[in-house]
């Protein structure tokens, strides 16, 4: 099987759905070689922050001499950027080659008379097979929606389960309550192992206490006031956890605080469960950490910055590093969202802040919102709004309002700022 020939059956198996449960993907592991059994897994779930925090525990382990598995969706530039060793991306060759096992594996499940997995299960097997032939001494694996019934819950070597803030999303599939959704995510934790948590919401708080008292579980909750000597500023932020000093997150926005001492947290668990990482390799790894899409800068001239923020909280965390960062910067911002999600809430939320916004149809994703909708929607905060014919066009309409010393800032869905971003790197002087 060619590269080609297995990303065409990875794009063959979305017909089957997205189906939330782990019999299909239990099974494949079997006829696999349970792959995962011979790993040992950092395991994220929550709302907001997983990927930063990922990025940051990811990289501290990196620091200290282990061979870490990074898994995580979606990704922003590279199809294979989701499954990651040392923070290389896993080969062609090796996903053709082990794209192959898993499909004779699924073809096999049919025959027997089992539903055939779907994509992110496979993508999910795929993942566990090269950790398991890279030798990984560690996987930093994040949950793709959930936890309980996800996929990537087919582990049970977990060391530590972590939990980034936990909010309202996806509420058709984990619950219309933030207690509901909580105990939905909270299913990663695994008996006898450790959890920890960013500092929740009260009734978040409660559910996860509650799953680790069932299950005789440890827990762990990274409390604000050991968060100090907090300095909120663009592209040098820092603070003091417990007793480390002075820490600079490499990554931007208000909230990368509380993901950066989140990250600390996991570690310092790590370290109990026979991973020592020295105070030096955390201060290393917290700076290095990269992960694109996260209020990332791509241009200077004038400031271009891109964020993922897609839901309630996410927006609400982007409004106010905006008001942190930026409060007298003229704003041009340009939006693209799925219509499955809260757009109306997000753009009531944020338009207000631009002197325009530039409405634009994410590209090649059935989900996305055409560009008039969310156009018509802004426009209810902002009539400042027009739309473009695509993320070219949007680049060129949003630079050609903005001034050298002014912002332009495109956010929403994840799935089209890798794209945006070529256009704004094509398109720099």
């Amino acid at each position: 099987m060619t590269y080609e020939e297995a990303r065409a059956f990875i794009d063959d198996t979305a017909r089957y759905g997205a189906v939330l449960g782990l019999a299909s993907v239990t099974e494949l592991a079997r006829r696999l070689g349970n792959p995962q059994d011979d790993l040992k897994f950092v395991h994220i779930a929550g709302t907001n922050g997983k990927g930063s925090t990922l990025a940051y525990i990811s990289t501290i382990l990196k620091e200290a001499g282990y061979r870490v598995g990074r898994y995580i969706s979606p990704t922003i530039f590279d199809y294979r950027e989701r499954i990651q060793v040392d923070e290389e991306y896993i080969t062609r060759e090796g996903f053709a080659r082990l794209a192959g096992q898993v499909k004779d594996a699924c073809e096999r499940m049919a025959e027997d008379g089992f539903s055939h997995p779907t994509t992110f299960e496979v993508e999910t097997a795929i993942a566990l097979l090269w950790f398991r032939e890279q030798s990984c001494d560690i996987v930093v694996l994040e949950c793709g929606m959930g936890g309980l019934t996800d996929a990537t819950n087919v582990v049970k070597t977990t060391l530590v389960s972590v939990f980034a803030e936990i909010g309202m999303d996806h509420m058709g599939f984990l619950g219309d309550t933030l207690s509901e959704i909580a105990r939905v995510k909270g299913g990663i934790i695994k008996p006898g192992a450790m959890a920890v948590s960013t500092a929740q919401r009260p009734e978040v708080r409660k559910v996860l206490e509650e799953i680790c008292r069932e299950k005789k579980s440890g827990f762990r909750e990274v409390r604000k006031e050991e968060i100090r000597d907090v300095r909120y500023e663009f592209e040098n932020q820092s603070f003091s956890y417990k007793d480390m000093q002075d820490l600079k997150p490499g990554l931007f926005g208000s909230w990368q605080i509380e993901n950066a001492a989140l990250a600390v947290e996991a570690v310092l668990a790590l370290r109990d469960c026979g991973f020592p990482v020295e105070e030096e390799q955390i201060r290393k790894g917290l700076l290095k950490a990269v992960w694109p899409g996260r209020f990332t800068v791509v241009d200077r001239h004038p400031l271009f910055i891109v964020d993922g923020a897609h839901n309630r909280d996410a927006a609400d965390r982007l409004f106010e590093t905006l008001k942190l960062y930026f409060p007298d910067k003229r704003k041009i911002f340009i939006a693209g969202v799925l219509a499955d999600k809260e757009y109306d809430y997000i753009m009531g939320r944020l338009a207000p802040l631009a002197a325009k916004v530039v409405a634009v149809m994410t590209p090649d994703n059935p989900r996305a919102l055409p560009a008039a909708a969310l156009a018509a929607d802004i426009r209810k905060y902002n009539e400042n709004v027009e739309t473009a014919d695509s993320l070219a066009d949007a680049v060129k309409r949003a630079r050609a309002c903005a001034g050298e010393d002014d912002l332009i800032l495109a956010f929403g869905s994840l799935s089209y700022l890798g794209e945006l971003i070529r256009q704004v790197r094509m398109t720099s002087e």
